[in-house]
C-alpha cells in the first residue's frame, strides 16, 4: 500500500467515526422523547451517556496503546469491532418503551446502552487510538492534523443534519442509513489496525515537531492541569454563551448551531497546523472581547440581539481560539498522545457538567458566562506567570469580570420580585406599568419569551391579558363552548391567565412539566386563586400523562408549549393528535397556540387535521387592547359545524401553505422546513 493510500485509509476512519458520532446523538434522543417526553431531564440524561462514553472510550484508548503491543491492540479491537455489528440497526425496540412505573433514568440509561452502547464506544475510541498507530507512521509528525480533521467531520455532520439528511428522511430510514455507515465504519477501522500491525508492527510514536513538551520529557502536573483547565474553559464558553443566546437575547430556533460551530471551527484551526494561532493577534483579540462580553452582561448591549449576537459570536470565536490555540501549542509527543486526549475529554466533560448539570443548582440565574469570563482571564494569569506585565493585565481583567458580574447580579435583584432556575430555565417575575393609565402589572418571563402578565387591580386581575385575549382563538374556543361545566384541559400553565375564564361548576386540568411554573402561579398571580373553577394540577411531560389516563371529556383542550427556541415537537405529531382526541368530547376543540416569530407552525398542525380527517380554523387576533398581544391560534375538530359558530368563523382565516409540507410524525418531523 502506498504512503497516500495509507494516509486516506487513516484519514477515512477518523472522519466517518466523528462523523457517525456526531450524527447519532440527535438521531437517538429524536427516538425516544414522544417515550419520555420533552423534559430536559431526556436530554440530560442522553448528554451524561455520550459524555461518559466517551470518556471510557478514550480511556481504552489509552490503556490499549500503553499496555498492549500492536498485533495485540488490533486483535482486540477488530473483535470488538465485529462484536458491535450485533448491534446494527439502532432502531429503538418497543420492549424498551416505559408502561410509566420505571425509573424513567435508569431506564434511559438501559435503553441508550442496549441499543447504541458498543457502537458509541468504539467510535469514542477511534481518535485517539488511530491517531496513536498514525504515530508510528514516517508522517507521525503530523499526527495531531488528523484531530483537526475529526472536528471538521463533527462540524459537517452538525450542518448535515438539519439541512440535509432530517428534512429528507424519516427516523427509521436515519437509523438503517447511520447503521450502514457504521458498517462501513467497521470495514475501515479494522483494515486499519491490520494494516498497522503488518507494516508498522514494533514501530516507536513520533514527536510532533512543534509540540513544547521534548520527545523523552515525561510531562509535569502543570501540563496535566493545563490539559483539563484549557479545554473544560472552553466547553464552559460554548454553552454559557448558547444559553446567553437563546435565553437572554432571542429565543430562535436553530441559534445554539451558531455558538457549536465556532467551538468546532476553532478546533479545527488550531490543531490544523501552527499557522492559524498567533499570539500575537489572538491574545488582544481575546482580551478586548473578554471584557466586551462582560460588560454586555450588565448593558443592553449585550441582550439587544442586533448588537449581543456578533460580540458573543466574536467574543467566543476568539476566547475559543486563545484557549485551543495555548491547548495545541502544550501538546505532547506520541508517546503521550492518548493522555492528552484522555485529559482534554475529561476537561470539556467537566466545563459542560458545571454549566449543564451544577449550575442550575447553585446559581438562581444564568451568571456562569460572567464567572466563565472571569476564569478565561484567571488562567491567562496562570499562562503569563513568567511575565510581569501579562499577568499584572491579566489579573486586572479577571477584576474587571467580577466587577461587570456584580453589577448583573445587582441589576437582576433590584428589577425582578422573584427568580428562580432549575433544568428547564430562569423564571422571573417584575412589576411594570402598562399604558398611558400607568396601571401597574406583574409579568412572568421564562428567558426572553413572555409567559403571562395580570394587572394588579382589584378591578381588573381577572382579566385574560396577553395571548389569551376573549377575541384570540382560545377565548373564542372557551367561550363558544357549553353554558355549563365546561372541562378545560391546558398544556403549559404560564401565569394561569386562562383560569380566568373559569366558572362555577368548570373544571380546569392543568398539565405543567416545571414544578416552578406552578410555584411562581400560585405565589406571585391569582387568576388560580381567584377562578371560580376546580383546578386539577398535572406535574410532567403532558403527552406522557394524557397517554396513561383514562378519557377526560374535554370541552377544549389548549396546547401552548410552542412559543420559545425548542419546540417540543413530541406534542405536534399526528400520534400527539391522537392522545389528544382521546380525551376530546365529539364537539370538543383542540387549540394550539402558533404564536411565534421564528416557526410556522400553523401549517403543520393543519397538515396533520387534514392526515386525520379532522377540520381546522386559524385566526389570528390584533386586538387594540395594549395588554393583549398579537396571537395566533389553530382551532381543531372533528365536527365542523363547531368551527362554523358564530364568533369562529367570523375571525378566521386562511393559513399560508408551505409548498412539500408533510404531516409531522414521532418518525419523521423538520423545524427546518417551518423557519419564516
Amino acid at each position: 500500500m502506498s504512503p497516500a493510500t495509507s494516509r486516506g485509509l487513516f484519514a477515512g476512519t477518523i472522519f466517518t467515526s466523528a462523523f457517525l458520532l456526531f450524527l447519532v446523538q440527535p438521531l437517538i434522543a429524536k427516538q425516544i422523547l414522544p417515550w419520555f417526553g420533552g423534559s430536559a431531564a431526556v436530554w440530560s440524561i442522553c448528554m451524561v451517556f455520550f459524555q461518559v462514553v466517551l470518556l471510557a472510550g478514550y480511556a481504552y484508548s489509552d490503556w490499549v496503546t500503553r499496555r498492549l503491543a500492536s498485533r495485540a491492540q488490533a486483535r482486540l479491537h477488530i473483535g470488538l469491532l465485529l462484536a458491535s455489528l450485533i448491534f446494527l440497526p439502532i432502531v429503538t425496540d418497543a420492549r424498551w418503551k416505559p408502561t410509566g412505573t420505571e425509573d424513567p433514568t435508569l431506564w434511559i440509561l438501559g435503553l441508550l446502552l442496549g441499543t447504541i452502547g458498543l457502537p458509541y464506544f468504539l467510535l469514542s475510541t477511534t481518535g485517539p487510538l488511530v491517531q496513536s498507530w498514525v504515530a508510528r507512521t514516517p508522517w507521525g509528525a503530523q499526527v495531531y492534523r488528523y484531530f483537526s480533521l475529526s472536528n471538521f467531520a463533527s462540524l459537517a455532520s452538525l450542518l448535515a443534519y438539519p439541512v440535509l439528511i432530517e428534512p429528507r428522511s424519516s427516523l427509521v430510514q436515519q437509523a438503517w442509513g447511520w447503521s450502514a455507515g457504521y458498517a462501513a465504519f467497521v470495514l475501515l477501522c479494522a483494515g486499519t489496525a491490520l494494516h498497522v500491525s503488518r507494516r508498522w508492527p514494533a514501530g516507536a510514536p513520533v514527536v510532533a515537531s512543534s509540540a513544547t513538551v521534548a520527545p523523552s520529557a515525561r510531562p509535569a502536573a502543570g501540563d496535566y492541569l493545563m490539559w483539563l483547565a484549557l479545554p473544560a474553559l472552553g466547553s464552559w464558553l460554548l454553552l454559557a454563551i448558547t444559553n446567553h443566546l437563546t435565553q437572554n437575547v432571542a429565543a430562535i430556533p436553530f441559534l445554539w448551531v451558531l455558538p457549536l460551530s465556532v467551538y468546532l471551527l476553532t478546533f479545527v484551526l488550531t490543531f490544523e497546523s501552527d499557522r492559524w494561532y498567533r499570539r500575537a493577534v489572538f491574545v488582544p483579540l481575546a482580551a478586548a472581547m473578554l471584557a466586551l462580553c462582560a460588560f454586555g452582561l450588565q448593558d443592553s448591549l449585550g441582550t439587544n440581539l442586533r448588537t449581543a449576537l456578533p460580540i458573543y459570536v466574536v467574543g467566543l470565536f476568539a476566547l475559543c481560539m486563545f484557549l485551543h490555540g495555548e491547548m495545541a501549542r502544550l501538546r505532547p509527543g506520541g508517546a503521550y498522545l492518548t493522555r492528552f486526549y484522555l485529559m482534554l475529554s475529561l476537561g470539556g466533560a467537566l466545563g459542560g457538567v458545571s454549566v449543564g448539570l451544577i449550575a442550575p443548582h447553585v446559581l438562581p440565574a444564568y451568571y456562569e458566562l460572567g464567572v466563565g469570563l472571569m476564569l478565561c482571564a484567571l488562567i491567562a494569569a496562570v499562562l503569563w506567570r513568567q511575565r510581569r506585565v501579562g499577568m499584572v493585565a491579566s489579573l486586572g481583567l479577571a477584576a474587571a469580570c467580577a466587577w461587570f458580574l456584580a453589577l448583573q447580579v445587582a441589576g437582576d435583584a433590584s428589577g425582578a420580585r422573584r427568580m428562580e432556575r432549575n433544568f428547564y430555565g430562569t423564571l422571573l417575575t417584575l412589576d411594570t406599568f402598562r399604558g398611558d393609565a400607568k396601571e401597574q402589572v406583574r409579568q412572568m418571563y421564562h428567558g426572553s419569551v413572555k409567559h403571562g402578565e395580570q394587572y394588579l387591580a382589584a378591578a381588573r386581575r381577572r382579566e385574560p391579558t396577553t395571548y389569551y385575549g376573549r377575541s384570540s382563538g382560545i377565548g373564542l374556543a372557551i367561550e363558544s363552548a357549553p353554558a355549563k361545566g365546561r372541562r378545560v384541559g391546558l398544556i403549559g400553565l404560564g401565569a394561569g391567565t386562562l383560569a380566568a375564564y373559569g366558572r362555577t361548576g368548570d373544571v380546569y386540568r392543568v398539565y405543567e412539566i416545571n414544578p416552578e411554573v406552578f410555584t411562581l402561579a400560585d405565589s406571585e398571580f391569582s387568576f388560580l386563586a381567584d377562578s371560580h373553577a376546580r383546578i386539577e394540577r398535572v406535574l410532567g411531560d403532558a403527552r406522557l400523562a394524557l397517554e396513561r389516563e383514562s378519557p377526560m371529556s374535554f370541552d377544549v383542550l389548549a396546547v401552548d408549549a410552542f412559543s420559545g427556541d425548542s419546540v417540543p415537537i413530541h406534542l405536534i405529531t399526528c400520534e400527539a393528535m391522537d392522545i389528544y382526541w382521546k380525551h376530546m368530547k365529539p364537539d370538543g376543540i383542540v387549540a394550539f397556540h402558533v404564536t411565534n416569530r421564528f416557526l410556522a407552525l400553523a401549517p403543520v398542525v393543519e397538515q396533520i387535521a387534514l392526515e386525520k380527517g379532522l377540520h381546522v380554523a386559524f385566526v389570528h387576533d390584533e386586538p387594540a387592547d395594549p395588554a393583549l398581544r398579537n396571537t395566533d391560534w389553530v382551532l381543531v375538530a372533528r365536527d365542523p359545524d363547531v368551527l362554523q359558530r358564530d364568533a369562529i368563523r367570523r375571525a378566521s382565516s386562511d393559513i399560508a401553505p408551505i409548498p412539500g409540507l408533510q404531516a409531522w410524525t414521532d418518525d419523521y418531523n423538520n423545524l427546518f422546513s417551518v423557519l419564516k
